[in-house]
This record gives C-alpha cells, sequence and structure tokens, in this order.
C-alpha cells in the first residue's frame, strides 16, 4: 500500500518539473516494466497488484533496491497515465547526464519536435537500428514524458539522449549531416553511408533555418501519392532503413 506522501510524489512525476527535481520518471505497463526489470538498470520504486508481483517474482527479485509496493488495481488505476489501468507501474532514475561523444557513427538530430509520441516512436526507430546516440534541441519534448516512455517502448535503456545547441553540435561533427525535408534530393539515389546525422524537423516548421544551413545535403522522400507530408516519425523511420540499409 502506498502511503499519502507516495501516492503524491508518483502523481507528481507526470510533470517535467518534478521530474527534473527529483531526477525520476514513470515507466509503465507490463512490456516496459519487464523489460526495464530484466536490465541492469536501477529501478527505484515498484507499484504493482499481488497477482503480478507473485507472477513475476523472479524479475522483481533482480532489483533488490528497488522499494516495492503492492497495491490495489484501484489504487493503480488512480496513478496511472494510460487510458487503459495496467498491473505495474515503476520509477527510475535519470541516467546521468554525459557529454555527446564523437564517433564514426550514425545520430539523430532532432530539431524542436513537439509530440509525445513522434519523439518515443524516432527512440525506438533509433533502438531498432542501433543508433546509440539522439541529440535534441532544447525546444524539444521532455523526453521523459509517460507518453515518451511509452511510444519509446524500452528504448531509453539502450538509447543515449543528450540536449544540446544543434548548430553547436553539428558544427563539431564531421561525419554527412542529412537534413529530412520536403524538396531535398531523392533519397532513393543516394549511396550507403556509413556514418552521419539524418536532422529531423519540427511537425509543423520543419528543419529550422540555422540548422538546416549546418547541412551537408537536404534529402526527401519522393511522394507519389496525395499525402501533404508524412509524420516526423514515420519519416525517421523510413529514412534510417534507406540511409543506413543494415
Amino acid at each position: 500500500m502506498l502511503s499519502k506522501a507516495q501516492n503524491k510524489y508518483i502523481r507528481s512525476l507526470t510533470q517535467p518539473k518534478f521530474r527534473n527535481e527529483y531526477k525520476v520518471f514513470i515507466a509503465e505497463g507490463e512490456k516496459i516494466a519487464l523489460e526495464w526489470l530484466g536490465a541492469a538498470a536501477p529501478v527505484q520504486t515498484i507499484v504493482t497488484t499481488a497477482e503480478w508481483a507473485q507472477l513475476h517474482r523472479a524479475a522483481i527479485a533482480r532489483h533488490p533496491e528497488a522499494e516495492l509496493h503492492i497495491v490495489k488495481v484501484s489504487e493503480l488505476a488512480a496513478l496511472t497515465t494510460l487510458q487503459t489501468p495496467n498491473n505495474v507501474l515503476l520509477v527510475v532514475p535519470m541516467p546521468a547526464k554525459k557529454d555527446i561523444p564523437v564517433l564514426n557513427e550514425w545520430y539523430l538530430a532532432l530539431d524542436d519536435l513537439q509530440d509525445p509520441g513522434n519523439m518515443g516512436t524516432v527512440i525506438r526507430i533509433a533502438d531498432w537500428f542501433g543508433i546509440r546516440n539522439i541529440v535534441c534541441s532544447p525546444g524539444c519534448v521532455d523526453v521523459y514524458n509517460p507518453k515518451v516512455v511509452q511510444s519509446a517502448m524500452g528504448g531509453h535503456l539502450r538509447v543515449s539522449i543528450h540536449e544540446a545547441d544543434l548548430v553547436t553540435f553539428l558544427s563539431g561533427n564531421k561525419v554527412p549531416k542529412i537534413a529530412a525535408t520536403l524538396h531535398g534530393s531523392n533519397v532513393y539515389e543516394m549511396k550507403r553511408l556509413e556514418a552521419g546525422v539524418l536532422i529531423i524537423g519540427n511537425e509543423s516548421k520543419g528543419v529550422s533555418q540555422g540548422v538546416a544551413a549546418m547541412a551537408t545535403q537536404a534529402v526527401t522522400i519522393p511522394r507519389k501519392g496525395g499525402a501533404e507530408s508524412l509524420n516526423a516519425g514515420v519519416s525517421a523511420g523510413i529514412l534510417c532503413a534507406l540511409l543506413l540499409r543494415c
């Protein structure tokens, strides 16, 4: 059972102010929780039902550092940020901030990406393609927003996410810099690159002028139908598949 103070604390983590203050965030849902519990990353708090705890006692036992709270389904439902109540919620520490490594590999650079679903999808895409570093501009949505964590499906465990001024980051990185635009070169005609930075812009404004000026090339996914544009997450997935050609 949770005390009133514990309940208030977990509820507060839906707000970025308190996530940043306590340096923790919420990861909820069975698949995400099991992935976290199966990893080496630390867990601060596990809130779950008696049935779920019994079923997954081995996974919980891997994290003796975590506080375990057994609650009723109704208590868990009052805490969840999901539309459908789940059986488990974790509070996990944010990873320590690190310098962006200068490596001859692929990066994603996100220029003021605002939609939590898009951000989570992009993190998941990076995880799928083995891209180890994402660099977000200060204007991006909070990467620890519960909706982002949910959409990323465990990607936070394997992808390092940094915040930096993109012009500064791009100017200091020597690999090719590819900006996703509506009027760039045909991406199907590009040769495979061993390394690069794929720049994805804001959902409505695209890549900002200053960041676009740092790109060595602009690319587009040719359109055959009538859609005005592609979702940022969808674009990132298609471009990663075509540029990396794993």
